[in-house]
Protein backbone atom coordinates (compact mmCIF):
# COMPACT_ATOMS: atom_id res chain seq x y z
CA UNK A 1 0.00 0.00 0.00
CA UNK A 2 1.19 4.01 -0.67
CA UNK A 3 0.77 6.36 1.65
CA UNK A 4 -0.57 9.99 0.63
CA UNK A 5 0.58 13.37 2.97
CA UNK A 6 -1.50 16.61 2.71
CA UNK A 7 -1.72 19.35 4.24
CA UNK A 8 -4.06 21.40 1.75
CA UNK A 9 -4.24 25.29 2.52
CA UNK A 10 -1.90 25.64 4.62
CA UNK A 11 0.94 28.40 4.43
CA UNK A 12 2.77 28.17 0.98
CA UNK A 13 6.21 28.65 3.32
CA UNK A 14 5.47 25.00 5.01
CA UNK A 15 5.18 23.27 1.67
CA UNK A 16 9.38 22.72 1.20
CA UNK A 17 9.33 21.76 4.65
CA UNK A 18 6.71 19.25 4.58
CA UNK A 19 7.24 17.60 0.90
CA UNK A 20 10.80 17.20 2.01
CA UNK A 21 10.23 15.44 5.03
CA UNK A 22 7.24 13.45 3.68
CA UNK A 23 9.60 11.68 0.87
CA UNK A 24 12.13 11.16 4.16
CA UNK A 25 9.56 9.77 5.86
CA UNK A 26 8.55 7.36 3.76
CA UNK A 27 5.33 9.13 1.30
CA UNK A 28 4.75 7.91 -1.38
CA UNK A 29 2.70 10.74 -2.38
CA UNK A 30 2.12 14.64 -1.20
CA UNK A 31 -0.81 16.28 -2.04
CA UNK A 32 -1.54 19.45 -4.16
CA UNK A 33 -4.94 21.48 -4.58
CA UNK A 34 -6.54 23.45 -7.08
CA UNK A 35 -8.69 26.43 -6.60
CA UNK A 36 -8.35 29.83 -8.55
CA UNK A 37 -9.45 32.45 -6.81
CA UNK A 38 -11.98 33.59 -3.89
CA UNK A 39 -15.40 35.78 -5.64
CA UNK A 40 -16.60 38.16 -3.59
CA UNK A 41 -20.64 37.35 -3.73
CA UNK A 42 -21.60 33.85 -4.83
CA UNK A 43 -24.79 31.84 -4.35
CA UNK A 44 -22.99 29.04 -4.33
CA UNK A 45 -23.73 26.67 -1.41
CA UNK A 46 -20.64 24.56 -0.08
CA UNK A 47 -21.07 20.91 0.30
CA UNK A 48 -18.76 19.82 2.67
CA UNK A 49 -19.36 22.00 5.81
CA UNK A 50 -22.60 21.48 7.48
CA UNK A 51 -24.00 24.95 6.85
CA UNK A 52 -22.73 25.33 3.48
CA UNK A 53 -20.42 27.90 4.19
CA UNK A 54 -17.68 28.30 2.09
CA UNK A 55 -15.84 31.31 3.51
CA UNK A 56 -13.08 29.00 5.36
CA UNK A 57 -11.55 29.88 1.44
CA UNK A 58 -10.78 33.20 2.11
CA UNK A 59 -7.39 34.21 2.44
CA UNK A 60 -6.15 30.35 2.40
CA UNK A 61 -3.39 30.12 -0.31
CA UNK A 62 -3.50 28.12 -3.53
CA UNK A 63 -0.50 28.30 -5.31
CA UNK A 64 -1.28 27.24 -8.55
CA UNK A 65 -1.08 23.63 -8.88
CA UNK A 66 1.89 22.75 -11.83
CA UNK A 67 3.91 25.35 -10.86
CA UNK A 68 3.93 24.16 -7.55
CA UNK A 69 4.61 20.74 -8.58
CA UNK A 70 7.73 21.91 -10.52
CA UNK A 71 8.90 23.81 -7.65
CA UNK A 72 8.48 21.10 -5.11
CA UNK A 73 9.95 18.61 -7.38
CA UNK A 74 13.00 20.33 -7.76
CA UNK A 75 13.65 19.60 -4.38
CA UNK A 76 12.99 16.00 -4.33
CA UNK A 77 13.91 12.77 -5.61
CA UNK A 78 11.30 9.87 -5.24
CA UNK A 79 7.88 11.20 -3.98
CA UNK A 80 5.03 11.81 -6.36
CA UNK A 81 3.12 15.01 -6.65
CA UNK A 82 -0.94 14.18 -6.98
CA UNK A 83 -2.92 17.47 -8.00
CA UNK A 84 -6.76 16.74 -6.17
CA UNK A 85 -7.93 17.53 -8.17
CA UNK A 86 -7.61 20.10 -11.24
CA UNK A 87 -10.48 21.30 -12.51
CA UNK A 88 -10.07 19.90 -16.01
CA UNK A 89 -12.81 21.20 -17.87
CA UNK A 90 -11.54 25.36 -16.85
CA UNK A 91 -8.99 24.47 -19.03
CA UNK A 92 -7.60 24.63 -22.71
CA UNK A 93 -6.49 20.52 -23.02
CA UNK A 94 -3.65 21.58 -25.44
CA UNK A 95 -2.59 23.92 -22.63
CA UNK A 96 -2.98 21.52 -19.47
CA UNK A 97 -1.14 19.15 -21.59
CA UNK A 98 1.79 21.31 -22.04
CA UNK A 99 1.66 22.38 -18.19
CA UNK A 100 1.53 18.34 -17.61
CA UNK A 101 4.40 17.29 -19.68
CA UNK A 102 6.71 19.75 -18.73
CA UNK A 103 6.20 19.17 -15.24
CA UNK A 104 6.45 15.41 -15.85
CA UNK A 105 9.54 16.04 -17.47
CA UNK A 106 11.15 18.03 -15.25
CA UNK A 107 10.60 15.69 -11.90
CA UNK A 108 11.12 12.57 -14.09
CA UNK A 109 7.41 11.29 -14.18
CA UNK A 110 6.54 12.33 -10.76
CA UNK A 111 3.24 13.50 -11.28
CA UNK A 112 -0.21 12.13 -10.47
CA UNK A 113 -2.96 14.07 -12.50
CA UNK A 114 -5.92 14.33 -10.31
CA UNK A 115 -9.07 15.72 -12.10
CA UNK A 116 -12.45 16.52 -11.67
CA UNK A 117 -15.22 18.99 -12.57
CA UNK A 118 -15.37 20.59 -9.09
CA UNK A 119 -17.45 21.37 -6.44
CA UNK A 120 -21.46 20.51 -7.01
CA UNK A 121 -23.21 22.99 -7.52
CA UNK A 122 -20.32 25.26 -7.35
CA UNK A 123 -20.00 26.84 -10.25
CA UNK A 124 -17.91 30.06 -9.26
CA UNK A 125 -14.58 28.80 -10.43
CA UNK A 126 -16.00 28.23 -13.91
CA UNK A 127 -17.78 31.34 -14.30
CA UNK A 128 -14.71 33.44 -13.21
CA UNK A 129 -12.46 31.29 -15.83
CA UNK A 130 -15.35 32.38 -18.60
CA UNK A 131 -16.55 29.14 -19.11
CA UNK A 132 -19.84 27.30 -19.21
CA UNK A 133 -20.35 25.39 -16.68
CA UNK A 134 -23.08 23.50 -18.49
CA UNK A 135 -22.12 20.26 -20.13
CA UNK A 136 -18.99 19.91 -18.28
CA UNK A 137 -18.67 16.47 -18.26
CA UNK A 138 -18.74 16.33 -21.69
CA UNK A 139 -16.29 18.81 -21.61
CA UNK A 140 -14.04 16.96 -19.59
CA UNK A 141 -14.26 13.79 -21.88
CA UNK A 142 -13.05 15.51 -24.87
CA UNK A 143 -10.31 17.32 -22.69
CA UNK A 144 -8.85 13.80 -21.70
CA UNK A 145 -9.07 12.31 -25.40
CA UNK A 146 -7.22 15.61 -26.55
CA UNK A 147 -4.86 14.80 -23.43
CA UNK A 148 -3.93 11.35 -24.43
CA UNK A 149 -3.67 12.06 -27.88
CA UNK A 150 -0.77 14.81 -27.42
CA UNK A 151 0.66 12.51 -24.92
CA UNK A 152 1.85 10.57 -28.10
CA UNK A 153 4.47 12.78 -29.30
CA UNK A 154 3.22 12.42 -32.55
CA UNK A 155 0.93 14.47 -34.47
CA UNK A 156 -2.67 14.54 -33.50
CA UNK A 157 -5.69 16.53 -34.50
CA UNK A 158 -9.38 16.51 -32.88
CA UNK A 159 -12.25 17.56 -33.66
CA UNK A 160 -15.44 17.42 -31.25
CA UNK A 161 -18.37 19.92 -29.51
CA UNK A 162 -16.47 21.99 -27.62
CA UNK A 163 -12.55 21.52 -28.53
CA UNK A 164 -11.39 21.71 -32.22
CA UNK A 165 -7.52 20.61 -32.27
CA UNK A 166 -5.27 21.24 -35.35
CA UNK A 167 -3.13 18.60 -36.21
CA UNK A 168 0.04 19.50 -33.87
CA UNK A 169 2.41 17.90 -31.65
CA UNK A 170 3.85 18.68 -28.18
CA UNK A 171 7.39 18.27 -27.14
CA UNK A 172 8.63 17.16 -24.66
CA UNK A 173 6.13 14.28 -23.80
CA UNK A 174 6.61 12.23 -20.50
CA UNK A 175 8.72 9.03 -21.04
CA UNK A 176 5.45 7.41 -19.50
CA UNK A 177 1.56 8.35 -19.54
CA UNK A 178 0.55 10.81 -16.87
CA UNK A 179 -1.94 8.78 -14.81
CA UNK A 180 -5.40 10.13 -14.83
CA UNK A 181 -7.30 9.96 -12.05
CA UNK A 182 -10.53 10.98 -11.87
CA UNK A 183 -11.98 12.22 -8.57
CA UNK A 184 -15.48 12.62 -7.73
CA UNK A 185 -18.59 9.95 -5.84
CA UNK A 186 -21.37 10.54 -8.53
CA UNK A 187 -22.03 7.61 -10.73
CA UNK A 188 -20.97 9.62 -14.25
CA UNK A 189 -17.25 10.23 -12.27
CA UNK A 190 -17.07 6.70 -11.44
CA UNK A 191 -18.29 5.60 -14.68
CA UNK A 192 -15.46 7.85 -15.71
CA UNK A 193 -12.55 6.95 -14.14
CA UNK A 194 -13.53 3.09 -14.36
CA UNK A 195 -13.21 3.60 -18.54
CA UNK A 196 -10.92 6.52 -18.68
CA UNK A 197 -9.08 6.91 -16.21
CA UNK A 198 -6.10 5.45 -14.55
CA UNK A 199 -7.40 5.65 -10.88
CA UNK A 200 -9.83 7.38 -8.54
CA UNK A 201 -9.80 9.64 -6.29
CA UNK A 202 -12.24 9.51 -2.89
CA UNK A 203 -12.63 12.44 -1.51
CA UNK A 204 -13.89 10.98 1.94
CA UNK A 205 -16.96 9.77 3.64
CA UNK A 206 -18.25 6.33 5.36
CA UNK A 207 -16.99 3.31 5.13
CA UNK A 208 -20.00 1.65 3.51
CA UNK A 209 -20.58 4.55 0.86
CA UNK A 210 -16.77 3.74 -0.15
CA UNK A 211 -17.86 0.14 -0.33
CA UNK A 212 -21.04 0.72 -2.32
CA UNK A 213 -18.78 3.11 -4.44
CA UNK A 214 -15.88 0.73 -5.20
CA UNK A 215 -18.22 -2.34 -6.05
CA UNK A 216 -19.59 0.72 -8.59
CA UNK A 217 -16.37 1.31 -9.70
CA UNK A 218 -15.52 -2.62 -10.13
CA UNK A 219 -18.70 -3.42 -11.87
CA UNK A 220 -18.15 -0.44 -14.72
CA UNK A 221 -14.60 -1.37 -15.08
CA UNK A 222 -15.36 -5.70 -15.59
CA UNK A 223 -17.93 -4.23 -18.27
CA UNK A 224 -15.10 -2.08 -19.85
CA UNK A 225 -12.90 -4.92 -20.23
CA UNK A 226 -10.56 -3.09 -18.04
CA UNK A 227 -10.42 -5.51 -14.94
CA UNK A 228 -7.00 -6.41 -15.52
CA UNK A 229 -5.37 -3.30 -16.40
CA UNK A 230 -3.65 -1.43 -13.46
CA UNK A 231 -5.97 0.88 -11.45
CA UNK A 232 -5.01 3.33 -8.46
CA UNK A 233 -7.89 3.91 -6.18
CA UNK A 234 -6.95 6.75 -3.64
CA UNK A 235 -9.32 6.88 -0.38
CA UNK A 236 -8.95 9.49 2.39
CA UNK A 237 -10.77 9.27 5.81
CA UNK A 238 -10.31 8.53 9.32
CA UNK A 239 -10.16 4.65 8.41
CA UNK A 240 -6.51 5.29 7.07
CA UNK A 241 -5.33 6.74 10.68
CA UNK A 242 -4.56 2.63 12.25
CA UNK A 243 -2.72 -0.28 10.76
CA UNK A 244 -5.76 -1.89 10.91
CA UNK A 245 -7.75 0.37 8.99
CA UNK A 246 -5.81 0.56 6.29
CA UNK A 247 -5.09 -3.00 6.30
CA UNK A 248 -9.11 -2.88 5.82
CA UNK A 249 -8.70 -0.53 3.01
CA UNK A 250 -6.12 -2.00 1.40
CA UNK A 251 -8.59 -5.54 1.20
CA UNK A 252 -11.57 -3.30 -0.27
CA UNK A 253 -8.70 -2.47 -3.16
CA UNK A 254 -7.56 0.93 -2.24
CA UNK A 255 -4.16 0.77 -3.45
CA UNK A 256 -3.12 4.56 -2.02
CA UNK A 257 -4.61 6.39 1.16
CA UNK A 258 -4.50 10.18 2.01
CA UNK A 259 -3.78 10.82 5.20
CA UNK A 260 -3.56 14.77 6.83
CA UNK A 261 -3.48 15.83 10.42
CA UNK A 262 -5.63 19.06 10.73
CA UNK A 263 -8.98 20.08 9.63
CA UNK A 264 -8.58 22.36 6.37
CA UNK A 265 -12.05 23.91 6.32
CA UNK A 266 -11.17 26.00 9.58
CA UNK A 267 -12.04 29.75 8.60
CA UNK A 268 -8.32 31.69 9.37
CA UNK A 269 -4.59 30.86 9.21
CA UNK A 270 -3.55 27.83 9.97
CA UNK A 271 -2.03 28.01 13.19
CA UNK A 272 -0.57 24.54 13.50
CA UNK A 273 3.22 25.46 14.00
CA UNK A 274 5.52 23.50 10.97
CA UNK A 275 7.47 22.06 13.66
CA UNK A 276 3.93 20.34 14.94
CA UNK A 277 3.44 19.06 11.33
CA UNK A 278 6.79 17.46 11.15
CA UNK A 279 6.04 15.78 14.18
CA UNK A 280 2.93 14.17 13.37
CA UNK A 281 3.75 13.21 9.52
CA UNK A 282 6.73 11.96 11.34
CA UNK A 283 5.19 9.90 14.28
CA UNK A 284 2.32 8.54 11.60
CA UNK A 285 5.04 6.94 9.54
CA UNK A 286 6.47 5.35 12.15
CA UNK A 287 3.25 3.80 14.03
CA UNK A 288 1.77 3.05 10.63
CA UNK A 289 3.57 3.14 7.04
CA UNK A 290 6.27 0.93 8.94
CA UNK A 291 4.01 -2.04 9.52
CA UNK A 292 2.16 -1.67 6.78
CA UNK A 293 4.57 -2.61 4.96
CA UNK A 294 7.63 -3.27 7.13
Amino acid sequence: MRFTFTDVMTRSEYLPSLAVAAEAAGYDGFTIPDSIAYPEHSDAVYPYTADGDRSFLEGKEFIEPFVLAASLGAITERIRFNTFVVKFPLRAPVWVAKQAFSVAKLTGNRLGLGIGLGTSPYPDDYLMAGVDPAHKGARMDEAIDVFRGLESGEFFEFHGRFYDVPSLKVCPVPTRPVPLLIGGHSDAALQRAATKGNGWMHAGGPRDALTSMLKKLHGWRVEAGKVNEPFEIHAAGTDARTVQGCKQLEDLGVTDVVVGFRNPYLKGDDTQPLADKLAKLERFAEDVICKVNP
